[in-house]
């Protein structure tokens, strides 16, 4: 029986296609991408998820109306809708894991804590080593900090989602060398590459885990 994977993304998707590139195969045995979620309307992972061969189900849910609506805690109220999204998908979209992969916003324990309950682990992809630039900008911020004779590497990492940012138990981490008077768009370049092994290694080993 095939594990289901639901994606969450924010932008153009590029981690989510090395998703569905390696599902079903070697890279991703016995295993299939079932739902994508996006934060973002115009975001092109959405798309992606489209043209998939079958095509994706997804959903967009989007944050700036509980601005709006939930005025004393917008985040809270979100991140409750969004698992309550989830854990009311059908049967067959029901998934065994949640991989974030270019999913920017924070999580909180409202979304986190019936996630959990529900015995769904959740994994992050960030561009930094372990315990090093958490948050958003990581690459911008290595690549400064190196400039200053800071730092000699980064990395990227698939790391178990806790609530707080970025500090989850590490599932892969792949370390990433600076090169002397690379633009910081050349080595963003670099890290995406390993972006899209990364997440489908630690997306496998997190199913692996799962089931052993």
């Amino acid at each position: 029986m095939s594990s289901k994977i639901v994606v969450l993304i924010s932008g153009s998707g590029s981690n989510l296609q090395a998703l569905i590139d390696a599902a079903s195969t070697p890279l991703l045995p016995s295993a299939r991408i079932v739902h994508v979620i996006s934060n973002r309307k115009a975001a092109y992972g959405l798309a992606r998820a489209a043209n998939a061969t079958p095509p994706i189900p997804t959903s967009y849910h989007g944050y700036p109306p509980y601005k709006t609506s939930h005025p004393s805690d917008p985040r809270g109220a979100y991140d409750e809708d969004l698992a309550k999204l989830i854990l009311n998908l059908p049967e067959d979209q029901y998934p065994d894991l949640i991989v974030c992969a270019g999913w920017m916003h924070i999580l909180s324990p409202k979304f986190l804590e019936p996630i959990e309950t529900a015995g769904i682990p959740i994994i992050n992809l960030h561009p930094a080593l372990p315990g090093a630039f958490d948050g958003a900008g990581a690459i911008e911020r290595a690549w400064e900090a190196f400039n200053r004779g800071e730092i000699a590497e980064t990395g990227v990492m698939i790391h178990y989602v806790i609530k707080e940012v970025d500090r989850g138990e590490p599932i892969v981490v792949k370390k990433v060398e600076f090169k002397t008077g690379e633009s910081v768009e050349d080595l963003t370049a670099r890290i995406h590459d390993i972006e899209h092994v990364a997440i489908v290694e630690g997306t496998k080993l997190a199913l692996e885990k799962k089931s052993s």
